[in-house]
């Protein structure tokens, strides 16, 4: 996970996972309009496991 990836899952999670393919680019972004912390979590979440 790059500082670049984490910094843009701070500040868009959903354009952070914008390669881990459809299904994680529409959990973050639910998550993201339901309240900003949960994106965040979830996007951070998706970048380490597919490293």
């Amino acid at each position: 996970m790059s500082v670049f990836r984490v910094i843009l899952s701070i500040i868009f999670p959903p354009l952070a996972v914008i390669d881990q393919g459809c299904g994680s680019i529409l959990i973050t972004l639910l998550l993201t309009i339901c309240g900003w912390v949960p994106g965040v979590i979830a996007a951070l979440v998706i970048l380490n496991k597919g490293r």
